[in-house]
């Protein structure tokens, strides 16, 4: 039977993005296919640290050399050293972080790309970062025999910035893990607010890595622009803390607001419906995403959202949120008012957000995932 290797690797590292992206593509895959053999591999892993494979079917493939390691004798001294050497022969390898690995003669590859932000926002992603990814990434992309993007708006990119054939890229849509659903409970919402200690008032939930892509200094900006009539709606941001970061932390104190931004760190996944639930609405002013999961998280949760005209979130967002330009503060502060003043309007992004979320599923992503895994080795 034909195995199929899979790089697990953003999984175990990352608790948020990316991580999740591939936890739940590979969930997905396992509730699908009992039978293909999937060989998963993960970089810098130990054996006995790894949880229960996600079916049958599929097998660990780890390796204590990390990620950081690899990118050195893969990418910057271009050593041969095929990842079938860690997982065993394929007949399909798919590297589902950015990068390709060498692989054997005769293996096809299947490369996906979240997103290209380091090139379309290069402000925002830090000069080694971008540097490696500008050499390696289209290096990549240009090996593998077929690409997949998050979203029609990274495959656009790809086509404009790498000159790739339309033709050698699919759009693979993203789901909305099942547990994202509206929190009616106030017992467990109130639960929630006091472990991650937020006050008993309105707030507007926003979630990402503190850095500069997330746009978070023009939204708290904003916040602050509301004025009187506002004064006690809060800003909770969950999100790890990340790469020029210490703008936004003085944002917060140039304009007083100490007290009404709550940076609660890197909330756990379980809590993350509560907290959207919980919100007066969600603002996602992203200057870039490949995706944007928030976005429809949010509306699972029955939250009004305000999201950015740019890159993916239009797409994501379709006619059930209020879209500004994330560049424009005021355009910002007008949404957050809107929201805020408006139950009508809220209530009808609401019914929109739930019926736009339930058009994506991790179920429809496997199912359309497999199709491309059986068309890419019939060629």
């Amino acid at each position: 039977m034909v195995k199929i290797g899979v790089d697990y690797t953003a999984a175990y590292e990352q608790g948020a993005g990316i991580g999740r992206y591939v936890r739940e593509l590979v969930r997905a895959l396992a509730a699908q296919d009992q039978q293909t053999p999937y060989r998963l591999f993960v970089a810098g892993a130990a054996q006995n640290g790894l949880p229960p494979v996600p079916g049958p079917n599929f097998s660990w493939h780890p390796t204590r050399i990390t990620p950081r390691w690899f990118a050195r004798i893969w990418y910057r001294l271009r050593l041969p050293l095929p990842v079938e050497s860690f997982i065993g022969q394929v007949k399909l390898y798919h590297a589902t972080d950015f990068t390709l690995p060498p692989t054997l003669p005769g293996v096809r590859t299947l490369l996906t790309v979240h997103d290209l932000s380091f090139v379309r926002a290069p402000e925002t992603a830090t000069p080694v970062l971008k540097a490696y990814l500008d050499k390696v990434v289209p290096r990549s992309v240009r090996r593998a025999f077929h690409v997949l993007a998050d979203s029609q708006a990274t495959k656009d990119d790809l086509v404009e910035l790498y000159g790739t054939p339309p033709e050698k890229i699919t759009v693979l849509l993203s789901g909305v893990n099942a547990e994202f659903l509206p929190v009616k409970d106030a017992t467990a919402r109130k639960a929630v607010r006091e472990r991650y200690g937020i006050p008993e008032k309105p707030y507007v939930f926003s979630i990402g890595t503190v850095q500069p892509r997330k746009n978070y200094t023009r939204l708290i900006r904003a916040l602050a622009a509301l004025g009187p009539p506002y004064d006690d709606v809060q800003l909770v941001i969950a999100g790890g803390r990340g790469w020029l970061e210490s703008p936004i932390y003085q944002t917060v104190k140039d304009y007083h607001l100490s007290e009404r931004v709550h940076f609660i760190g890197f909330a756990r996944e379980e809590d993350l419906p509560a907290l959207y639930s919980g919100a007066a609405c969600m603002a996602y002013p992203s200057l870039y995403e490949g995706f944007g999961f928030p976005v429809l998280e949010a509306m699972a949760c029955g939250t009004p959202v305000i999201t950015s005209t740019l890159s993916s979130m239009p797409e994501v967002a379709g006619d059930a949120a209020l879209l500004v330009d994330p560049y424009d503060m005021s355009a910002i502060a007008d949404a957050l008012e809107r929201l805020l003043s408006d139950q009508t309007l809220c209530m009808n992004l609401v019914q929109r957000g739930l019926a736009q979320a339930g058009q994506f599923t991790w179920q429809r992503t496997a199912q359309h995932l497999q199709d491309i895994y059986r068309w890419v080795l019939e060629q």
